[in-house]
């Protein structure tokens, strides 16, 4: 209706969430941390805390994941969660019971997260207030490879933090757009036309 604000579908029972946390861990085919889960669940906004929290909790009691508690190096406790063979195999076969659209918005953000994640592993851009200005600095590594290692002048620190902002949310398309420019900057046309 005109005026009425749609709002985000989200599941509302615990059993849609086990299948659809099972799922998830079945697609990322990987060990997670139990705030990772979360935070992807939150961000799909198809899983509310509530439910995520009883789901994860049931399916641990049933043997469908494995949580295994890890220190981290500065000492805090996290949890892992492992999907399980029984875990996948539930996945597999009542996955067909969440529609779609809620599959769909739960893996676009699992990607998202842990692509992020991989970005800011790999990219350093960081602000450096000098003299007359500000100095971004920015790297970008491919493993152990420095692909670039680079600063831009900014004369103020509102532009430096656009142009870090703008290299923090592509590292690789900044990587490619600068290169591109460089292979393909032409030389100089140097007009001799107004000395003749």
């Amino acid at each position: 209706m005109p005026g009425q604000q749609m709002t985000n579908p989200e599941l509302n029972s615990v059993h849609s969430v086990k299948i659809l946390l099972c799922y998830i861990l079945d697609k990322l085919d990987r060990t997670v941390t139990e705030e990772q889960l979360r935070a992807v669940s939150e961000d799909s906004e198809v899983i509310n805390y509530f439910y995520f929290s009883d789901a994860l909790n049931e399916l641990i009691e049933n043997g469908s994941v494995i949580s295994e508690q890890t220190a981290l190096p500065d000492g805090t406790i996290t949890r892992n969660i492992t999907l399980t063979e029984k875990g996948r195999l539930g996945s597999e076969y009542f996955n067909k019971y969440i529609h779609v659209v809620f599959r769909r918005k739960l893996l676009k953000a699992a990607f998202s997260f842990f692509a992020k994640l991989k970005r800011d592993a790999s990219c350093s851009c960081t602000v450096e207030d000098i003299k007359n200005g500000c100095n971004v600095h920015f790297v970008l590594m491919d493993g152990s490879e420095r692909l670039i290692d680079m600063s831009f002048y900014a004369p103020d620190r509102q532009q430096a933090e656009l142009i870090a902002g703008r290299i923090r949310a592509n590292p690789m398309g900044a990587y490619q757009n600068i290169l591109g420019y460089l292979i393909n900057n032409p030389d100089e046309d140097m007009d001799v036309e107004k000395y003749l």
